[in-house]
């Protein structure tokens, strides 16, 4: 995911436009902003991709199992690495597969992290009555 998203765009863009430019603050800045605009459509390109992918296997994971359940996102993000990879032969496959698994379970758990601190706070609570003396 990262390589598809910043591989060519991204930070790289806004430093090369910043660094490549003329000396001078202003016109640093102009070649940042210039070089982020051109590359752009390129990033938007990459992650509509990425996204386009990930819903089709999360989708079509639901549907062969039954189940709504973390596991769907966590093995589509791993199918997206792989299958966003494929062209670049079967290691680099494999291995973007590990790591968007890997990294779509670290978000999928930091959710239920946060799911469980949230609910903390609206767990009931037994009222106090005042003693009826």
């Amino acid at each position: 995911l990262l390589r598809v998203c910043y591989g060519s765009s991204g930070i790289n863009a806004e430093y090369g436009g910043f660094r490549l430019a003329p000396p001078g603050i202003k016109s640093r800045l102009l070649g940042m902003t210039t070089s982020v605009k051109v590359k752009a459509p390129v990033l938007g390109g990459n992650f509509g991709t990425w996204g386009l992918t990930f819903a089709a296997c999360d989708c079509s994971l639901i549907y062969l199992r039954n189940k709504e359940d973390h596991w769907n996102s966590i093995l589509a993000g791993a199918a997206t690495g792989g299958i966003l990879s494929l062209r670049s032969g079967p290691q680099a496959a494999v291995t973007s597969a590990i790591i968007g698994g890997v990294l779509l379970a670290m978000i999928e758990g930091i959710s239920i992290a946060l799911t469980r601190l949230g609910a903390e706070q609206f767990k009931p609570v037994m009222p106090t009555l005042p003693d009826a003396a």
